[in-house]
């Protein structure tokens, strides 16, 4: 049975407002209504699903806390600090704990990530994207291609120095020489790690019903990526994910609980979660409500429930590939038998076909995408589908 107390623990809560949503997101995200954000009211909500989420992982330790959403550097780091809190008066925090906030660089106030540091934040995503502003309009984002060098100035006033800035390439209208101009701008910004990304038409949102014009083709798209992954290199950034860029000891930790397969406490609205029984071994995932105002008007805690479910033993190995295959370095058979409870001899059929396939290499004693693997990740994790 699976040591559920050895798999590492995090903590998601899901923010789910902004000033206005991207047309390229398909995150659980709503414009902020005009009353304005029910702050109160919702971390009082997050609160009560804490206690309902956590009552599965008595005695496990928290490594890392993740504030994603939406844009939560709308709450204010008064609100942050009580979840915070809270949260720690449910389980114990590692004392390594790593907390992230992910922050719009256009809704940083002056002087406010001290106050995020003094409530607990010592990691911040900053939503960089681009710094072409002809390109962040075309995106939506509100904010300008100075204001993440002045988010970046005020999070080293703050003593912050663990810093994510997401970027993305292929945008419409973009050529080689803007996507690498965004690039060395980023780098000379110093971030410690750096979420690189080709911009996708997710579906039902505005830009897969309304493609917008001059998209890069696939052939810029790759060459892109490519001089891209080369300027990261040089610049010491370690390609350790498909889109995670990190120096040195920077990782990011809570994508690593995601990627490894661990487990992960899921509060707010639409949040997901994953956690194993202490007492069974058996994987539950969890959904919260979709819509804030659903998550609000619940009650019991099942009201904020919209999804819970036992993952079945026939879909785990897919599970647990779907997100190792992410890593460079790929898994180890101990590893994928310590989280899923699982002989690694389940999966010997189709790691022979995607070792065939030119797809997948044993190296370093662990089983590791190749480039070939990388570039065709989805057809290598659909070799693990269940029959």
């Amino acid at each position: 049975m699976i040591d559920a107390r050895q798999i590492p623990l995090a903590l998601y809560v899901h923010l789910p407002w902004c000033v206005r949503k991207c047309p390229y997101c398909d995150f659980n995200s709503h414009a902020v209504p005009a009353g304005g954000i029910a702050e109160q009211a919702y971390v009082t909500a997050l609160q009560r699903d804490l206690e309902h989420a956590t009552t599965g992982a008595a005695g496990r330790e928290i490594v890392s806390v993740f504030f994603g959403g939406g844009t939560p550097s709308l709450f204010s780091p008064a609100a942050i600090g009580r979840v915070l809190e809270h949260a720690r008066g449910l389980l114990p925090f590692a004392a390594d704990v790593e907390v992230t906030l992910e922050a719009n660089p256009g809704t940083v106030e002056h002087g406010r990530f001290s106050e995020y540091a003094a409530a607990g934040v010592n990691r911040v995503s900053l939503g960089a994207q681009s710094f072409d502003d002809e390109r962040l309009a075309v995106l939506g984002r509100i904010h300008g291609a100075n204001d993440t060098a002045r988010a970046v100035d005020e999070l080293r006033a703050a003593g912050i120095d663990n810093f994510n800035l997401d970027l993305m390439y292929a945008l419409p209208g973009q050529d080689l020489q803007g996507a690498l101009a965004d690039l060395a701008r980023a780098i000379e910004l110093g971030p410690t790690h750096l979420s690189h990304y080709q911009l996708t038409l997710e579906p039902d949102t505005p830009f897969a019903k309304r493609p917008p014009p001059r998209l890069p083709d696939d052939e810029l798209a790759w060459t892109m990526q490519l001089e891209c992954q080369a300027r990261l290199a040089a610049a010491g950034f370690e390609q350790y994910e498909v889109s995670g860029y990190a120096q040195r000891g920077r990782r990011c930790r809570h994508n690593l609980v995601y990627w490894e397969y661990g487990d992960y406490l899921g509060v707010g609205a639409g949040a997901h979660g994953k956690l194993t029984s202490v007492t069974t071994g058996e994987i539950e995932r969890t959904v919260r409500v979709r819509h804030p105002a659903a998550f609000l008007a619940a009650v019991a805690p099942a009201e904020r429930l919209s999804e819970l479910r036992t993952v079945p033993g026939c879909d785990l190995p897919f599970e647990f590939m779907l997100n190792a295959l992410r890593l460079v370095a790929g898994f180890t058979e101990k590893q994928f038998e310590e989280r899923t409870g699982m002989p690694s001899a389940a999966l010997q059929g189709p790691i022979e076909r995607a070792a065939a396939r030119g797809l997948l290499e044993w190296q370093d004693d662990r089983w590791q995408p190749t480039a070939r693997g990388r570039q065709f990740l989805n057809d290598l994790q659909e070799l693990f589908l269940p029959a």
